[in-house]
């Protein structure tokens, strides 16, 4: 028998795998499956950043290989988006390295400053790649429990501090002493937000304990109060031990693109832009040209997505409510973190998003895909238009209204079942 390959051996099961399947083979049976799972953008990419694209593609040698750490005015764009957003001065040349999305920037900057057994801190529920990535480049995990406000309460100290003293109580106990932290806020998938005095004692006890910091911040433009979400690199010193991962996936309705950027400090930057000389040649250059007219270009655009996402949250919270299933309404990002209803908790997150697809024709993520202590929620992408999310609210409604049935077919309940 042959064994699994080292590397893909260290992975854990893939969560979405079984929801995908039922997915699949509902859409196979002529299902019409509203899919509120994976976060895929579906809003159009802004006129003016697609003509650019036209525009370079028809002129010569813009086939040629391109800069694997980006084009120089891509770069000298997204210092002037961080210099206008943030006000955070960066230097194009060294502090800042064009990746494929933020995802794959993630990945190689951990294969840029891990060795096999080194310890890395990471949030639990998170996006997977925060863990991944570094699993698959040899690190040990420790996870950081991450719940608050868009989650399950803490009883105590607000969540900020609790996850603060968790990165103490994880350093504390652990050997070999950890090599870097990562922070997401907006978190995906808790939506959960955080100020710039949270930032400046993660700095602070970041230095303390020497540790890197690697923030994700791939939905600073996607919230909707007044309180737009902060960089970590607007604390001084943040510099010294931090890199931050934006994405234009999100902000200009550009997943398929697949252009983000890594910033900040010049010897992690200059790791991860070595490391990717070695795997690719970046972007297509086209990709690389309109990416720097949608940040050097008209910013309306983004408030035009914010307020479609705003209003397609606002549209799922109200729905979903007079459905019988209160979803708290997410501070920001594309998705909602919602507990599973009351009358489901006990079949857990996977078990749900699956009987979701089977008996709703909905498509959700089962928290546990996130860590596990994202279990017993499911996270819902706003990527369906209002019509399309009020479709879901009347499914959701004839399902639990089914609930009594629905549970019997899946997991036997001696309290009901002996009525």
């Amino acid at each position: 028998m042959i064994e699994e390959f080292h590397r893909v051996k260290r992975l854990p099961p893939y969560v979405f795998a079984e929801v995908n399947r039922l997915k699949a083979g509902a859409r196979a049976r002529g299902a019409d499956i509203i899919d509120l799972g994976m976060g895929n953008p579906d809003m159009p990419t802004p006129q003016h950043i697609v003509d650019k694209l036209i525009e370079t593609v028809a002129k010569p040698r813009t086939n040629r290989y391109s800069a694997s750490k980006g084009i120089p005015g891509l770069r000298k764009a997204q210092a002037a988006y961080y210099a206008r957003r943030f006000g955070v001065k960066l230097n194009p040349e060294t502090q800042i390295v064009a990746t494929l999305g933020s995802k794959e920037g993630f990945a190689n900057m951990a294969q840029a400053i891990t060795a096999p057994g080194d310890v890395i801190l990471v949030p639990n529920p998170t996006y997977p790649i925060h863990e991944f990535g570094f699993i698959m480049s040899g690190a040990a995990i420790r996870h950081i429990p991450m719940v608050g406000r868009a989650s399950a309460p803490f009883t105590g100290s607000d969540p900020e501090t609790e996850f603060l003293r968790g990165i103490e109580r994880a350093v504390k106990h652990s050997i070999p002493k950890p090599l870097a932290v990562v922070l997401s806020y907006p978190s995906n998938p808790t939506a959960m937000t955080v100020g710039l005095d949270f930032y400046a004692e993660a700095v602070q006890l970041a230095k303390k304990l020497d540790l890197i910091i690697l923030s994700d911040l791939a939905y600073a433009e996607i919230y909707f109060d007044d309180d737009p979400p902060p960089s970590v690199l607007q604390v001084p010193g943040a510099i010294d031990i931090t890199v931050e991962f934006t994405s234009l996936s999100k902000t200009y309705a550009m997943p398929g693109w697949r252009m983000g950027f890594a910033v900040g400090n010049e010897r992690l930057i200059g790791a991860l832009a070595r490391v990717k000389s070695y795997l690719d040649y970046g972007a297509f250059t086209p990709v690389q040209v309109a990416a720097a007219a949608a940040l050097n270009g008209p910013q309306a655009c983004i408030e035009e997505i914010r307020a479609i996402y705003k209003s397609r949250r606002d549209c799922l919270v109200e729905s979903f409510a007079r459905a019988g299933w209160v979803v708290p309404p997410p501070p920001a990002s594309m998705f909602a973190w919602a507990p599973i209803p009351e009358a489901y908790r006990e079949v857990g997150s996977v078990e749900f998003s699956k009987l979701l697809v089977e008996k709703a024709d909905i498509a959700v993520s089962p928290g546990l895909a996130f860590g596990e202590y994202g279990e017993g929620f499911v996270r819902i992408a706003l990527v369906e238009n209002e019509h399309r999310i009020r479709q879901a609210a009347r499914n959701i409604k004839k399902f639990l209204a089914r609930s009594r049935e629905s549970m019997h077919n899946v997991i036997p309940i001696p309290q009901k079942v002996s009525r």
